[in-house]
């Protein structure tokens, strides 16, 4: 069930729950603003979600009515799906990263995604069976989304959100998704930080949409790593500190598993699936592990194959990567 936990007087962290294995719930936060609050993150739209956000705000004191602006710090499903529910019942506005196509757009057509999703897949070397079992679980799923509602106004840096605890400002983090943001209070060194550092170092970037997922992540935890921060305030689990810790853990995290696929492809050429357990160093995969791993993967030999260290084979379908021949 949602529940709300005060973090700070006038900041709540609102619990909600997701139906994944392994991630059981997603944060949204509500912060004192004038009459009412803003509200950053949303939940993921499903049957009776909409009731479980209202169940924590009123662990908070507080109902829809008194939401006066929606930030969302990435269009995930689970965190932007109830926007705009949320944005009808509380008549307020969506601020949010311009580049959310890669939710927005998706949910126009969600049959044609599904498929672009196993082209991907088969390209990268899943099996047959598997991308058919895919297919199965995800046709005609109910969508995650309440409804496509548009942001009206861009979160780009320069935007300040404002609130009674001050004003938050606005960084641009990619990686985890290309509409990624954080926002911080320099006073009192506050950090939403979405997905994008979490207190369990949990990787997952959301591959083809920008031309170098892994390596965007590693520019936005700079970004972060210049900010003075005391307390995290993440998409996922329990408040938490040591902000320079967990970025260098992150960091860490990268660099090992570039380094893990980049090993993997010392023998013979190897598609990306074949390279997940590797990456993973798991010889049993559940289907969220493969579609998690594989966009890893996937987005560590892009970075890889920009740094001129993999190539593709040409002709190759699926696609199998190598090691790239040394100059000279």
């Amino acid at each position: 069930m949602a529940r709300a936990d005060r973090v700070l007087p006038g900041l709540w962290r609102l619990r909600l729950p997701l139906p994944w294995p392994g991630v059981p719930h997603v944060n949204a936060f509500a912060i004192a603003a004038g009459s009412g609050v803003v509200l950053v993150d949303t939940g993921i739209h499903e049957p009776g979600s909409l009731a479980q956000l209202e169940r924590a705000l009123d662990q908070a004191g507080l109902t829809l009515d008194h939401v006066r602006l929606l930030v969302c710090t990435h269009a995930h499903y689970d965190h932007y799906g109830m926007a705009s529910a949320i944005v009808e019942a509380a008549g307020c506005e969506l601020w949010m990263h311009p580049n959310h196509a890669h939710v927005t757009k998706a949910a126009a057509d969600p049959a044609r995604q599904l498929e672009r999703r196993i082209e991907v897949a088969r390209q990268s070397g899943v099996p047959a069976a598997a991308l058919e079992g895919y297919r199965e679980r995800n046709e005609g799923q109910p969508s995650l989304l309440s409804g496509v509602v548009l942001p009206d106004r861009d979160l780009l840096p320069g935007v300040e959100v404002d609130t009674d605890l001050g004003k938050w400002q606005v960084y641009e983090t990619p990686g985890h998704a290309p509409s990624h943001v954080v926002l911080h209070q320099p006073e009192r060194r506050l950090l939403l930080s979405g997905d994008h550092i979490l207190g369990r170092i949990s990787l997952y970037f959301d591959f083809g949409h920008t031309p170098d997922p892994a390596g965007e992540f590693l520019t936005s935890l700079d970004t972060v790593d210049d900010l003075d921060i005391d307390l995290v305030l993440a998409g996922h689990g329990r408040p938490v500190r040591d902000a320079k810790g967990l970025i260098e853990g992150n960091r860490r995290e990268v660099s090992e598993g570039v380094a893990r696929v980049r090993a993997a492809l010392g023998g013979a050429p190897f598609t990306a699936f074949e390279v997940v357990p590797k990456l993973l160093g798991l010889d049993e995969l559940s289907p969220m592990q493969i579609n998690s791993g594989l966009s890893l993967t996937l987005s560590y030999l892009r970075h890889l194959e920009l740094r001129g260290e993999v190539r593709k084979l040409s002709s190759s379908d699926p696609e199998r990567w190598v090691l790239a021949a040394p100059v000279g």
